[in-house]
Formats: structure tokens, C-alpha cells, sequence
């Protein structure tokens, strides 16, 4: 079955006669939804096809190894597709726009785990050095980095501190020549297999946010890093990493020293819409195929009246998305329309999710139960709800 479009409301199109449909099918595909275009949509069925041809099909092997294959990053960069957010000076393609698509996309990559690793590196990891890296720093990990010849990992969180970033122990002390680095990582997306670890890092003890740097710490002696196992994302490798006096230079700075909270900022706007993104994409593919599985076998009020449901749940989660993309697009103040977006397809998608498997039923594939495994990170990953809800409660003046 195709996919059904953006902004297609599926109870009210599958009422219409099938002629009805497919002309405002036709009449849909001429107007995008900005700030999405033409050009964006054509590559939209480009990245679907190959998604399908090149890693859907080891969904099922890679999930069941815990661990996909470090190809993945080169097939992506040969096709163009790693790099779509970055300068075309560095190997990328400049466009955004283009990046959102790829990330909803690989939702129909059959594991949010191949997903989430391939978007830890592009998405996360490797914005921050084109953002605040000097040019040395860009050539040496960026450019590679884009070719999918080395991969980056972002590693903030620790254990017991939890969402609060002030509370951060990993220490950064002062050496001749660099920095020694002695602390723990916990719960870091590609954590395993990175190559280079962009880390926050305390070279002071005192200021709070005001304490903290970013280092570029290279996998070398006195890095460890231990697989951890989890209740989704099995695919994806997601460490607890030590640091046991680990010397990293002067160079690998990365922006300026103790002001490393303002890089974490800014990249949690972009690493949350990405994750609204792909909830908008896991969504509708588990959408979808609850539709196929009750095409040609019929259905009483109470099953239309739950798709019903979902398609409201997944078109509002869309535009809020959507709106929120614009916004950063723009480049307006989007801290509050991406708060929106993360807060309200997290959960979503989990129910979503969760009720096209009640559905199924005892006959749920097991690509839906997977899915539903994943969606549980949503709520908690790259900031929680609480959060969420205390970021827009204070926007509102509260």
C-alpha cells in the first residue's frame, strides 16, 4: 500500500470513491507543506527507496546481533545522505530541510536502534564541531566524519546526574599542553564504536554552568567503553564510558573554555526536533501498516473509530512538528515551538504505537512490537517530559 500523504486525513480518504482520492492525491503532491518543496518531496521518495533497498532489509539480523554494521555510514555518505545539513565546503549538502527528511524517513528502517545510531553521529555528535570546531578541527573530524570514515558520539550524560547538566563530574584538568580527563559517561548513543567523543567536560570546580568545556577526547588509551542492554533500540549501541587519565591537547578545545554549556544548548533545539521528527515518521509507518493488516478483512466501528483516533494523533504531532521546523528554518527563536513538538509526539508515539499493536493483537508482527520498544525512549532521551513541561511553563511566565 502506498504511503499515505502528509497531510492525509486516512478515515475521511478512505470514505471518498477511489477516483475522488487518487485526484486529491494529485492535487496534494503540487503543494507541499513548507517548508518542505517539490524538490524535498521528490527526495523524500528517493531516501524512502533507498531505505528500503539498503537497510530494511538487515532490520531483522542487525536487531538480533545488537549492532548494525558500520557500512550503514558509508552507504549513507556515498549516497549523499549523511552530510544533507552541513556547508557543501565539507562534504554536505547545505539544505536543513533535506536532513528533516532523511530522519522521518528512517523510520521505515525497520529498527529505531539503526535509526537512532545513524542520527547519534550526523545528528548530534557531529553538528557541534561545525558549529564551534575551528577549521582545523573540521577538517580533521567533520570532513571524515561526513564520509562516514569516522564516527563521532556525543557524551554528556552521567551517571547520577541525570538531566541536570551543572551536576556533571567528568573532570578536565589543566596539564602542560592540554588536559587530563578522569570521570564516567553513561547511557551514550554509539558509545561503543565511536571514534572520537565530543565530551563535557568541568575545568573548574566552581560556576555551575559557567564550568563547563567540550573536549574532542580521541578512542585511545584510558578510554573504556561497556556495551549497556536495554529495552529498545536494540540495534544501536549505547555505552558507559571511562575516562582514567586521558590526555587530550590544547587543540581539541572545542569552542571556548567553560563555556561549553551554551554548545549544549544549542544543540539539544536541533537533537529534539529530531526526535519529533522521527516520531512523526515511526508513527506513520506503524500507522500504515496497521492499515494494510485490516485492509480486505473488514472492520467494526470500534477499530474505525481507533484509526480514527490515530490519524488525529499523528496529523497533530505532524504540525506541530512541521511548525517547529519552520521556525528554526528561520532562524526565529524556536526553543519554545520545539519544546511543543518533543513534549507532544514522545508520548504520542508511544500510544500511538501501543494501540495499532492492541490492534494486531496476539498477532502483532514483531517489527510493531519493536517499535513500541523503541517509542519508549522517547518520553525519557535528549531531555523528559518534566523537563519539557518546566521549559514551556516557564516560556508561559509561570
Amino acid at each position: 500500500m502506498r504511503r499515505v500523504s502528509r497531510m492525509t486525513r486516512a478515515p475521511r480518504d478512505l470514505a471518498r470513491p477511489d477516483a475522488e482520492r487518487a485526484a486529491g492525491a494529485r492535487a496534494h503532491a503540487a503543494r507541499p507543506i513548507p517548508p518542505f518543496t517539490a524538490e524535498h518531496d521528490r527526495l523524500r521518495s528517493e531516501i524512502r527507496e533507498f531505505i528500503a533497498t539498503r537497510l530494511r532489509p538487515h532490520a531483522d539480523e542487525w536487531e538480533n546481533a545488537g549492532w548494525f554494521s558500520n557500512d550503514a555510514f558509508g552507504w549513507l555518505a556515498q549516497a549523499g545522505y549523511l552530510g544533507l545539513k552541513f556547508p557543501a565546503v565539507y562534504g554536505g549538502g547545505g539544505d536543513t530541510v533535506a536532513a528533516a527528511v532523511l530522519v522521518e524517513e528512517l523510520a521505515g528502517c525497520g529498527s529505531g536502534g539503526v535509526a537512532a545510531g545513524l542520527g547519534a553521529h550526523a545528528g548530534i555528535a557531529l553538528p557541534p564541531i561545525e558549529a564551534f570546531g575551528t577549521e582545523e578541527q573540521k577538517q580533521r573530524y567533520l570532513v571524515p566524519g561526513l564520509r562516514g570514515e569516522l564516527i563521532a558520539a556525543l557524551a554528556i550524560t552521567e551517571p547520577g546526574a541525570g538531566s541536570d547538566v551543572a551536576s556533571i563530574r567528568t573532570a578536565a584538568r589543566r596539564v602542560d599542553g592540554g588536559y587530563v580527563v578522569n570521570g564516567a559517561k553513561t547511557f551514550i548513543t554509539g558509545g561503543v564504536r565511536a571514534d572520537i567523543l565530543v565530551t563535557a567536560v568541568k575545568t573548574k570546580t566552581e560556576g555551575g554552568h559557567h564550568g563547563i568545556s567540550f573536549l574532542i577526547v580521541e578512542r585511545g588509551p584510558g578510554v573504556t567503553s561497556s556495551p549497556l542492554r536495554k529495552l529498545g533500540w536494540h540495534a544501536s549501541d549505547t555505552a558507559e564510558i571511562a575516562f582514567d587519565d586521558v590526555f587530550v591537547p590544547d587543540e581539541n578545545l572545542l569552542g571556548r573554555e567553560h563555556e561549553g554549556f551554551y554548545l549544549i544548548m544549542a544543540n539539544f533545539q536541533w537533537e529534539r526536533l529530531l526526535m519529533a521528527l522521527g516520531a512523526v515518521g515511526a508513527m506513520q509507518v506503524c500507522f500504515e501498516q496497521t492499515l494494510r493488516f485490516l485492509a480486505g478483512q473488514g472492520s467494526g466501528q470500534a477499530v474505525r473509530h481507533a484509526m480514527a483516533e490515530i490519524a488525529l494523533a499523528i496529523e497533530a504531532g505532524r504540525d506541530v512538528t512541521y511548525a517547529a521546523l519552520r521556525c528554526h528554518v528561520a532562524g526565529a527563536d524556536a526553543v519554545r515551538e520545539v519544546t511543543i513538538a518533543k513534549l507532544q509526539t514522545q508520548r504520542c508515539a508511544f500510544d500511538v504505537i501501543d494501540a495499532c499493536v492492541g490492534i494486531h493483537g496476539l498477532d502483532a508482527p514483531p517489527e510493531l512490537e519493536r517499535a513500541l520498544r523503541d517509542a519508549r525512549l522517547g518520553p525519557i532521551g535528549g531531555g523528559t517530559d518534566e523537563i519539557m513541561k518546566e521549559i514551556l511553563g516557564r516560556s508561559l511566565g509561570l
